[in-house]
């Protein structure tokens, strides 16, 4: 009688399970000094194969054009985050404000793509929500890991500003194993052909580490995946993922999915896949036939 009693509870709550409603995900792209247009179908065909998401794409209009850029207001109360894939002109006050207010008291995550932390200089919240990017060596300090892995940190004006002084493959090396987004991730794994995004600038307020990359150009241990807590709220952050090549990559790809269950959640309940990349090995997401 437990048997059977304990059974149906498995069932009850399987059938729960299955029924929660899929997490909302934003894209919002248009404009980009990469690009955009192949990118952003990547993104949500990763977001979408995994079958935790619904994605939209709310596209900028495109640059130079103020009167359109000024109405350029996507309904962030109808989504769970916002994944950016925008570099570009400066959104309304309007925007500016939904999101840091809705990101601040926990009611939207947000996950930072690339080239999309090159955005927004002159938005000092957005770089507090984001933690580092892409900015001459005055704007912020430097974090990075020393050959023994120790944490580093250059003040602003010391060293040299955002820059990827190497491109190619290149090994992730995971710094916190235990965080629901890298739990279960081999120690280090080969990513695809990239830009490896050095010297990031920022704030560096409640930044964790979840993992690096060591870049032959700088000779340091670069951040490659972290995250920000940005009031009540969640934001994942990767430099990855410059064009198509490199989103192929599987490590990419589950980091994206995870990274965005993580910052709507708070929880990671997507499994890494079996051909997820080895120390030795790239391992590209498979194209349908």
């Amino acid at each position: 009688m437990r048997f059977l009693s304990g059974l149906l509870l498995m069932v009850v709550l399987g059938s729960a399970s299955a029924a929660d409603p899929k997490l909302r995900v934003l894209i919002i792209d248009g404009q980009n000094n990469h690009n955009w247009k192949a990118t952003t179908p990547y993104l949500k065909k990763y977001l979408e194969d995994c079958g935790r998401f619904t994605v939209t794409v709310a596209t900028s209009p495109e640059k130079g054009k103020k009167a359109e850029m000024a109405n350029f207001h996507p309904n962030l109360s109808t989504t769970d985050v916002v994944v950016s894939n925008y570099n570009g002109e400066a959104w309304s006050k309007e925007l500016n404000d939904a999101l840091e207010s809705r990101v601040k008291d926990g009611k939207l995550g947000l996950v930072i793509v690339h080239a999309a932390n090159n955005a927004f200089g002159p938005w000092k919240e957005f770089y507090k929500m984001i933690g580092m990017g892409w900015q001459d060596a005055k704007f912020g300090k430097r974090p990075y890991l020393d050959a023994v892995g120790e944490q580093k940190l250059d003040e602003p004006g010391q060293g040299q500003g955002a820059g990827h002084r190497y491109t190619g493959q290149f090994t992730v090396t995971v710094r916190d194993p235990e965080h629901p987004v890298t739990k279960g991730m081999p120690k280090e794994w080969m990513h695809n052909n990239d830009e490896l995004y050095d010297n990031m600038r920022g704030p560096i307020e409640n930044v964790k580490l979840l993992a690096t990359a060591y870049s032959k150009g700088t000779m340091k241990h670069e951040p490659m995946i972290w995250t920000v807590s940005y009031g009540k709220g969640r934001i994942f952050h990767t430099p990855m993922g410059h064009d198509v090549n490199s989103m192929k990559c599987v490590g990419f790809a589950s980091t994206l999915q995870r990274g965005t269950e993580w910052a709507t959640t708070g929880a990671v309940t997507i499994p890494l896949p079996e051909n997820f990349p080895t120390a030795e090995k790239v391992s590209l997401y498979p194209e349908k036939k």
